[in-house]
């Protein structure tokens, strides 16, 4: 109760002592002699007084006090004095001071008994996200190395087992602070066991289990989008701490929970909806913003770039892949996969318009410089027939680029 008045009388010998409580109804005194023995009075506007007697100063002791409704009647000196003999004395709220001291104990017995409640929740919620998050990360990791040996139906089991423990986390206190590590976390998991399951799907020889397998594969996607949308969020509702370290890990859990996002979005755009691109725009725009990194930083607008190419079903969508790709050109001039991306979106353009000769000629500009500069690989070999078909069907050939001119010094 913010402004409370609390007297603290001393009764083993002269001595008093007063304050106010603050905004959250909490007060203190220091400096009081450890050896004394008080009697507290708590008295604030609309509510009974109340006096507690026999009270010793001890460090970092709390005393809990509730008051019961009244008048709002302050307790003189001798008043609380009488009370501390064990004599009658008025109180707003009626009766004698024993009756209201024993409805106080009772009423703090029951505060004391609900905190407690509250905190043995809160200890078990603590110990069972903790267990969930050692437990889930152990099976993230396990899942990855088998992923990484091609065993993936045990990569796929683990995937699994590691989204069982956070759902069992993320279960205990879903507004938990901590829950938006599990939920990142969560959205990994989901995306792995996705790619899998579609990787999986899309060479089996069996019609019907392949389109299951595809279905369950966008499942995991759109899970893993929520979940790593979800965690956003609750970095964004958390109050930022006034403590430096605590403020460094929420900044930290916030950038990997934008990362999780940005790579859930991109996937979920490109296999399950790909109406969905301006999502995905600013999910990566808001993770690029956090990031400091800028290698990480520039696959991101790849990654961007990329989702559009991939979604692109009409001219308007490959002139806006086109326009991403230029831009990361501005920065990185003759960047391999953009050069290859440009190419390939300027020979689909072309071959929407009927074969569009200018068209093919940019195309072929753009993959033979692809060509110049990438290394021997399957999508060079793809480029270079590219090149060939737009010859064939158009008569193009790639027009030589001049090296640019140094620009001149003046005197």
């Amino acid at each position: 109760m913010a402004g409370a008045t609390i007297d603290v009388y001393r009764t083993d010998m002269k001595g008093d002592y007063h304050t106010k409580a603050d905004k959250k109804g909490e007060w203190i005194f220091a400096g009081l002699p450890f050896v004394g023995t008080y009697t507290l009075s708590v008295s604030a506007p609309g509510a009974s007084p109340m006096t507690k007697t026999g009270v010793k100063a001890r460090r970092d002791t709390p005393i809990d006090v509730v008051l019961a409704p009244g008048d709002g009647k302050k307790l003189t000196e001798a008043e609380v004095m009488a009370a501390s003999k064990g004599q009658a004395t008025t109180s707003s709220g009626g009766g004698d001071t024993s009756a209201a001291e024993k409805a106080n104990a009772e009423a703090i017995k029951k505060k004391n008994e609900e905190i407690a409640a509250t905190n043995n929740k809160i200890e078990n919620a603590n110990k069972v996200i903790g267990d969930s998050f050692k437990a889930g990360n152990a099976a993230l990791l396990a899942g990855n190395e088998a992923d990484r040996a091609n065993k993936r139906d045990d990569a796929m089991k683990l995937y699994s087992d590691a989204i069982q423990q956070y759902d069992t986390g993320v279960a205990a206190d879903p507004e938990h602070p901590g829950i938006a590590s599990l939920l990142t976390n969560k959205s990994a998991a989901l995306r792995s066991r996705a790619v899998d399951k579609y990787n999986a799907a899309i060479v089996s020889k069996d019609d019907a289990a392949k389109t299951a397998g595809i279905e369950s594969a966008r499942a995991d996607f759109t899970a893993a989008a929520e979940a790593a949308t979800r965690a956003v969020e609750l970095t964004k509702k958390q109050s930022p701490s006034t403590d430096a370290a605590e403020q460094k890990q929420q900044a930290t859990n916030k950038y990997f929970a934008l990362n999780s996002r940005a790579e859930a979005m991109r996937l979920f755009v490109i296999k399950v909806d790909p109406t969905k691109a301006n999502d995905c725009d600013c999910s990566l725009r808001e993770y690029a913003a956090v990031e400091t990194d800028p290698a990480k930083k520039l696959k991101a607008q790849k990654d961007y770039a990329q989702m559009l190419f991939e979604t692109a079903g009409d001219q308007a969508g490959y002139e806006r892949a086109i326009a991403e790709y230029n831009k990361i050109l501005e920065k990185t001039p003759d960047d391999p996969d953009c050069l290859l991306r440009i190419g390939q979106a300027m020979f689909n353009i072309g071959a929407l318009n009927n074969n569009d000769k200018a068209k093919y000629q940019e195309a072929s500009n753009y993959l033979q410089r692809y060509v110049d500069k990438a290394p021997e690989s399957q999508l060079r070999t793809e480029a270079k027939e590219l090149i060939e078909t737009m010859k064939q069907q158009a008569n193009v050939t790639p027009e030589k680029t001049k090296p640019a001119t140094p620009p001149r010094k003046r005197p």
